[in-house]
């Protein structure tokens, strides 16, 4: 089977670093409640690592507050001590099956540490979008070599990647700075 040449995979390819960045920011806290800050909480459930999602439902009634509905009676316990043990410093407050996370200020330090955190994962994002672009640009070196496309298809093609690349990248910037406005607002 010949190999070709396909923009658009590599298009899609660059879009997931882009929907991996997004969902990266959307862990970062910020001085507001946002139910995303929980999701990389993993609690041991029935014997296993699992998602905070998979074992309740998380709801912002204030701007400050935030409620985790745990399904399980007895998960209640499993989900407390791993949002104690996680390093957003949030104090768990349970009723029942209801823990209300209170949100505190964030002071300037601690913003700043987020923004530092924000930019890391814009990096990675960007490291991410390059690593396309070299793997589409290296199978279109390939594929001159082997006279399966022309010297001049490659360069336009090779331009198009280049061209794709400095948009992904210019959105990731865009989303970092939207960020670093959010966390940095008091």
């Amino acid at each position: 089977m010949a190999t070709t040449f396909d923009l658009a995979d590599v298009k899609r390819r660059m879009q997931g670093a882009i929907s991996a960045f997004k969902h990266d920011l959307a862990s970062l806290r910020t001085g507001r409640a946002s139910p995303n800050i929980l999701d990389p909480i993993q609690v041991d459930a029935y014997g296993s690592l699992m998602p905070i999602t998979q074992v309740a439902t998380v709801n912002v009634p204030e701007p400050r507050l935030l409620s985790v509905q745990v399904w399980d009676r007895g998960m209640v316990s499993a989900v407390e001590k791993a949002i104690r043990e996680s390093d957003l410093g949030l104090n768990p407050q349970t009723e029942g099956q209801v823990i209300r996370l209170r949100i505190p200020e964030m002071n300037e330090q601690r913003r700043k540490e987020m923004v530092k955190v924000a930019h890391k994962y814009a990096e990675e994002a960007r490291i991410a979008v390059r690593h396309v672009r070299r793997d589409g640009l290296d199978l279109l070196k390939k594929l001159e070599k082997d006279s399966a496309i022309s010297e001049d298809d490659a360069k336009r093609e090779g331009d198009q990647v280049q061209k794709a690349t400095d948009q992904f990248v210019a959105e990731i910037d865009q989303l970092l700075v939207a960020k670093e406005k959010e966390i940095m607002q008091v």
